[in-house]
């Protein structure tokens, strides 16, 4: 096989019956939660600590939020996981237990430690669509996103 520099396939999959374990929840925590919040059917945060925007999700009933620090044992229910702290030793333990679980993964701090990448997205007239750059440039792959949705919407901008 020829030394091919890495691309990620698109694949979309159905989230709604699944459970989402999100281990951290800062801001790119909170970023990953918005991203699957519509598609998700049940997303779990664990911190100690939360970012707002986190906390009012969990009022509202959108997500469930455990103030705790991470164990091992959470990780066995769940169908997905977000590695998202600020701990490389914690992000590590989640990655590892995943891999031998057999859970998909991804760890925001490693792109070589995610099994996915979240993509851009762009919902328009019941069509999802996602850009992904494979980790390389985020502000190119979001420019092209802002390109495909002026051209579907014109000047209105909205989605």
């Amino acid at each position: 096989m020829k030394n091919k520099e890495k691309k990620m396939f698109p694949l979309f999959v159905d989230l709604t019956e699944k459970k989402i374990l999100v281990v951290g929840a800062g801001k790119i925590a909170s970023r990953r939660v918005k991203t699957l919040l519509p598609f998700a059917g049940e997303i779990v945060v664990e911190a100690p600590e939360a970012a707002e925007e986190l906390l009012d999700l969990a009022e509202k009933g959108e997500i469930l939020y455990r103030k705790k620090t991470y164990a091992r044992e959470d990780l066995y229910d769940a169908d997905m996981v977000i590695a998202a702290t600020d701990s490389r030793e914690v992000n590590e333990d989640i990655y590892s237990a995943c891999k031998c679980l057999g859970i998909q993964v991804n760890v925001a701090s490693d792109q070589n430690k995610c099994d996915f990448h979240f993509p851009g997205i762009l919902e328009y007239d019941g069509v999802v669509l996602g850009f992904n750059g494979s980790g390389r440039d985020h502000r190119k792959v979001r420019q092209v996103r802002e390109k495909v949705q002026e051209a579907l919407l014109g000047d209105n901008g909205e989605v």
